[in-house]
């Protein structure tokens, strides 16, 4: 057996991950980066994004930090292009831009629902076209959507956020339908109750914390490095025959509920 195996192999690829300076974003990013890829983060802050790239990087393969906003189409046309003059092809996107604000429909205001949307789901389909475009013209590429639990089915008070990741599931499938006979592959990793910066004072509750893990079988709640294998699966040859899938990467929460019968 080969000491390495190529099946598995994302080295020498061209990956660029938006939203890639903190929690899940900056997990994959430096996942693809300690395995040979060369990197390109991009985020709104370009302080954090150039700590990021510094610390995640990798003396032969430096990781390259860009401002995007994926909400501005203007920017993410230049990303393109800057990405493309500079490495000569995309290999693979990861979409992981993603915002949220918690609280009931009927206090969602209209720039509480647009702040979202055009982020999480107007915003990942422009820099998918954008970079689908280049992917399609040169008959290969693999794209990975950052889809959600609520993908599946919404959870209470975070309505925008739900309705974005559900067009994500949607998206992922219709890209797929479109570039399959061009070469291009397009699918989707949905994380379970991850443990980030942002999320980590909502998961410090006692009650938050006793509910996650009884209904995740595996026990606990998880953690952005356990995201990684299942990104370089769906960038890997690995997966050539996979396209417009939804990964769920949950610790086993959607297989069931726990529910407290008498045993």
């Amino acid at each position: 057996m080969n000491d390495h195996d190529e099946l598995f192999s994302v080295a020498g690829q061209v990956v660029l991950v938006s939203g890639g300076s903190r929690g899940i974003g900056r997990a994959l990013a430096a996942g693809f980066a300690q395995r040979g890829a060369q990197v390109i983060i991009t985020g709104r802050d370009l302080q954090q994004l150039e700590q990021t790239a510094q610390q995640i990087g990798l003396d032969e393969e430096p990781v390259r930090a860009v401002v995007c906003d994926v909400s501005q189409p203007d920017q993410i046309r230049e990303l393109v292009e800057r990405t493309i003059g500079e490495f000569g092809q995309i290999d693979t996107l990861v979409n992981v831009a993603g915002v949220n604000r918690r609280k009931p429909a009927l206090e969602v205001t209209d720039e509480d629902y647009d702040y979202i949307l055009d982020i999480n789901l107007k915003g990942a389909f422009l820099l998918s076209r954008e970079v689908g475009r280049t992917m399609v013209a040169r008959g290969s590429g693999s794209q990975i959507q950052i889809a959600s639990l609520n993908t599946d089915r919404p959870l209470v008070n975070v309505l925008p956020y739900a309705v974005s990741k559900a067009g994500i599931g949607h998206m992922t499938r219709a890209l797929a339908a479109e570039w399959g006979p061009a070469g291009v592959r397009v699918n989707a990793l949905a994380p379970g109750f991850i443990l980030t910066d942002l999320t980590r004072k909502l998961w410090s509750d006692p009650t938050m914390q006793a509910w996650g893990r009884t209904n995740t079988p595996l026990g606990r709640l998880g953690e952005p490095d356990d995201l990684v294998g299942t990104a370089i699966f769906l960038a890997a040859p690995a997966s050539q025959f996979m396209t417009g899938q939804i990964l769920y990467v949950d610790g086993g929460f959607t297989a069931g509920w726990h529910w407290p019968i008498p045993g």
